[in-house]
């Protein structure tokens, strides 16, 4: 495929084929996560490719029973991991640290540079993939199904397989709305408006035209998209319980060390 067109055909996939990828194709796109930008070229991630039916099974809960966990053949799971670093420069009779929150940040970044390098090479392959955000939401959770040991995090995954359906690209906000030059320009409420308008027009209709979704809509009384997020699915207290659920983590993992 054409680079641009792998870049602007992404669709999040979440129905498979029963169909295995091969073990060559599933190597040259984790080759291609290796290649990523890392900071200092330190590379504090780790891949956990999950094909194990049981393990995903269980996985299933801990991913909110999203159903592409157990129909697709493989997840991916990227995680911040400084355990590899700390221990080699244990043997090396340097400073072991790591253990904070910055270390934390960088490692979440190099994972998700990996990860999206991964996305790229499985959609150019014909593959699919679909992010999910369980990942870190229920982090201590998926962490304790792949064993992870002290500082290692779960922070991104992803369904990976053949589609089984070919859904229409969502929108994505105008590039005025998002691109700053030079410096940070903020916004004025018509400014505003005419970003979302589109996303407003189109996501509204996504959940009109889906029974399932347009039932809850109505059942909870919303009449506009950004009622949607705030209110249906990404409420205040849930995210206060997943911001807690992730500090109690990375603390029980090593990596809000102040000392």
């Amino acid at each position: 495929m054409e680079f641009n067109d792998v870049i602007h055909g992404h669709r999040s996939i979440r129905e498979y084929e029963d169909r295995e990828v091969s073990q060559e194709l599933l190597d040259q796109i984790l080759d291609a996560g290796i290649r990523a930008s890392s900071s200092g070229n330190m590379q504090s991630y780790s891949i956990v490719v999950t094909k194990d039916k049981e393990l995903k099974q269980k996985l299933y809960s801990a991913h909110m029973e999203q159903s592409m966990v157990v129909d697709a053949p493989i997840l991916l799971t990227f995680c911040a991991d400084f355990n590899r670093m700390r221990k080699w420069l244990s043997l090396n009779d340097a400073p072991v640290h790591f253990d904070n929150f910055m270390s934390f940040m960088i490692g979440t970044i190099d994972a998700t540079l990996a990860a999206q390098n991964c996305a790229l090479a499985a959609e150019n392959a014909g593959l699919g993939i679909c992010y999910m955000g369980s990942t870190l939401a229920n982090c201590d959770q998926i962490g304790e199904l792949l064993k992870l040991p002290p500082n290692v995090v779960p922070v991104i995954g992803y369904s990976l397989g053949y589609p089984a359906e070919n859904p229409a690209k969502r929108d994505r906000l105008p590039k005025h709305g998002i691109v700053h030059y030079d410096q940070y320009r903020d916004y004025s409420h018509e400014d505003i408006q005419g970003i979302y308008k589109e996303r407003e027009e189109k996501g509204w209709k996504r959940y009109m035209d889906i029974p399932k979704l347009k039932e809850m809509t109505e059942h909870l009384g919303l009449k506009n998209l950004a009622q949607i997020y705030t209110i249906a699915k990404y409420t205040k207290e849930s995210h206060h319980e997943f911001s807690q659920t992730v500090l109690n983590y990375l603390e029980s993992q090593n990596f809000m060390n102040n000392e």
